[in-house]
């Protein structure tokens, strides 16, 4: 793990294996912090997969596991970038409403061009993408999988060390 930003990195527990996810400050700042401050909160750890399209994305980040749900904070004003949407993009998850991104998410598990300029990308799978493959199909799935744990790396190798 060295040259990671332990601090802009996240570790994605499923029952399948760790996911790591780097962060992208420098892309969308304002999505980045949420992010981060939502998982030190321990929002999402025990949260679904809602809506998982095989060749497309999985999406999560819903308490109420719906799809309509979020936190209590104020929604987010889009930070649209000139990255393109590939394998392992992370992406902000809205209504119609481009600043309406919240605390839903999804990971794209190929390319998927006509999202690029329309949803914040916020993060990166460098790792363990063969999990995020394996997370139950549907919308919603009939027993979907969960986010075990969703956690800053910085926080855990900080406990551990």
């Amino acid at each position: 793990m060295s040259g990671l930003d332990l601090d802009n990195t996240l570790y994605l527990e499923l029952e399948s294996g760790r996911v790591v996810i780097k962060l992208l400050p420098d892309v969308a700042p304002k999505h980045v912090a949420r992010v981060k401050e939502l998982t030190r909160e321990g929002f999402y750890d025990g949260i679904v997969f809602h809506r998982v399209i095989p060749g497309f994305m999985a999406q999560t980040g819903d308490p109420t596991g719906t799809g309509t749900g979020g936190s209590d904070k104020p929604d987010l004003k889009a930070e649209f970038s000139k990255l393109p949407f590939e394998r392992g993009t992370i992406g902000a998850a809205r209504t119609m409403n481009p600043n309406s991104a919240n605390s839903q998410w999804f990971i794209c598990f190929a390319p998927a061009p006509h999202l690029n300029r329309q949803y914040t990308i916020w993060g990166q799978v460098i790792r363990g993408m063969d999990f995020v493959d394996r997370i139950a199909p549907g919308e919603p799935p009939a027993e979907p999988d969960r986010i075990v744990s969703l956690k800053v790396a910085a926080d855990v190798e900080n406990a551990a060390g």
